[in-house]
């Protein structure tokens, strides 16, 4: 038992955890729609908007059929990177897995992938095929409202603590055909072991992803290239907006330059991390005042009653009309960008309420998991079973084991075979309960790959909204140093959590 437990810690230990997993089919449609792929349906290889790479799938609306030609081993976790066509657009996937390649073949459903429309930038999906056996996969593609193109979709081994359900599976019904059958009592020792060794085996799993979790909720770097990001969107980041302002304050009365100190103050010293104040709402309550305070500034009317020398007089008769013009073009630039950001933020900020709600679930599962242990529900329970030192967790662990067998073995015993059968269901439901949170990482992964492509893409130099020299320049160098930030918290992301 001791063996098995330190086999699984190695497994999910922190940095361990990317070697856990290896990818066992990857398909960028490079190659073309026909070397891998069987279909029905009008699925074609096309170079029009691939996520990566020169081709992507792009299938018509309606539905089509992808099957592998060649049976692919050990499938664990699918990725896959759609884009709809349009707004509009909605999309229904349903992955399938049988032993043959034909239509008629006995297709087991593993998964479904369901939009119903929205941002038509790619999105990624993760699920769970968990299926050890070398079997075919099939995906069936139903599309309304426009089409979609499919890039970057690979397969992942199965993991050992997937494999290990499986077993555990076939463990609770061996022992519940058993029971059936009215075997004897040592026949079922050994499986009562195993069952112990199983259920203490999710605990492990479950401390890795509440620690995943919470490094998502704390990550530095991608905190750092969201402020980054935000500067971006900053007016004050730009020197257009800048010598507009000194502009205006150069034909400003005392209460007028008051008046615009107030207006500018939440925008805040851009060598402070400002976090998310520009999308956060600033801006919409800043622009349309800021355009009128111009006007009125650089009115004859203002500007004569306002004490300024011939010089400023003139001035302001000279370039008000231009320097209100060039104010209107760059916050229409600096709108462009903020539409980006906001939508940035927006998918953040949802990212973080589902990893919280991740976490506060996963921790009471991980309370109920030893408590159906008969472990003492307290603190120091819960805090051996997320302890950094690995003997006290594998401690606790050969406790949990231990009472599972010995808790099963005592029903046994006693002949109660009414509890013994509801014993071993509920100590089964408890490892589905884990399971599922399984799932639902898949789904904050999905939204975190997600996330990262489209803040990539949204600093790519093609997305640079000004016309400014100046102004492009200085959104590129908040560009790259958002950028340092993303690819940081990219590749601890990879390594931790996938």
């Amino acid at each position: 038992m001791r063996t098995v437990i330190a086999l699984l810690l190695a497994v999910w230990l922190p940095g361990v955890a990317a070697k856990a997993t290896s990818v066992v089919f990857t398909e960028g449609f490079e190659r073309g729609d026909s070397e891998i792929w069987r279909q029905l349906g009008d699925c074609r290889a096309l170079p029009a908007a691939p996520r990566s790479g020169e081709l992507a799938l792009h299938c018509t609306a309606g539905n089509s059929i992808l099957f592998s030609k060649e049976a692919i081993s050990e499938m664990g976790v699918l990725e896959l990177w759609v884009k709809p066509e349009t707004a509009a657009t909605a999309y229904r996937i349903q992955v399938m897995v049988a032993d043959l390649p034909s239509i008629n073949a006995l297709w087991q459903p593993v998964a479904l992938i369901e939009h119903s429309g929205g941002d038509i930038s790619y999105q990624a999906h993760r699920l769970s095929i968990d299926d050890p056996g070398k079997r075919y996969l099939r995906v069936d593609i139903e599309t309304t409202n426009g089409a979609i193109t499919l890039d970057d979709l690979q397969v992942e081994r199965i993991l050992l603590a997937t494999a290990l359900q499986k077993n555990e599976q076939r463990i609770v019904s061996g022992i519940l055909e058993t029971l059936r059958q009215d075997q004897n009592i040592p026949l079922q020792a050994e499986s009562f072991r195993t069952l112990g060794v199983n259920y203490a085996a999710q605990l492990d799993l479950q401390r890795q992803y509440l620690e995943y979790a919470n490094a998502l909720h704390s990550g530095i770097t991608l905190a750092l290239a969201g402020s980054e990001r935000n500067k971006m969107a900053n007016p004050m980041a730009y020197a257009s907006f800048r010598s507009i302002i000194s502009d205006t304050r150069r034909v400003n009365t005392p209460l007028q330059q008051a008046r615009l100190n107030s207006m500018l103050k939440p925008f805040g010293d851009l060598t402070a991390a400002t976090l998310n104040v520009v999308s956060g709402g600033v801006y919409s309550v800043f622009a349309e005042p800021f355009k009128s305070f111009l006007a009125v500034s650089f009115d004859k009317s203002s500007y004569s009653d306002a004490g300024l020398s011939r010089a400023d007089r003139k001035f302001a008769e000279k370039n008000g009309l231009k320097i209100y013009q060039d104010a209107e073009r760059f916050l229409a630039e600096l709108e462009k960008e903020l539409q980006q950001v906001s939508v940035l933020d927006t998918d953040l900020v949802n990212i973080q309420k589902n990893i919280d709600s991740f976490r506060r679930n996963l921790e009471q599962q991980l309370r109920d998991t030893l408590q159906h242990a008969s472990m003492v529900s307290s603190q120091e329970t819960m805090s051996r079973a997320l302890s950094k030192d690995e003997k006290v967790r594998q401690q606790l662990m050969q406790d949990v084991a231990g009472n599972i067998s010995l808790k099963a073995n005592s029903y046994l015993n006693e002949r109660n075979n009414t509890e013994l059968v509801r014993f071993v269901l509920k100590t089964s439901e408890q490892l589905e309960q884990t399971q599922r949170y399984k799932d639902q990482f898949n789904q904050i992964t999905s939204a975190m790959l997600t996330y990262y492509d489209r803040f990539e893409r949204s600093i790519n130099a093609s997305q640079n909204p000004f016309t400014e020299a100046a102004d492009k320049q200085s959104w590129q160098n908040h560009a790259q140093k958002a950028a340092s930030y993303l690819q940081q918290s990219k590749e601890s992301f990879s390594r931790a959590y996938l």
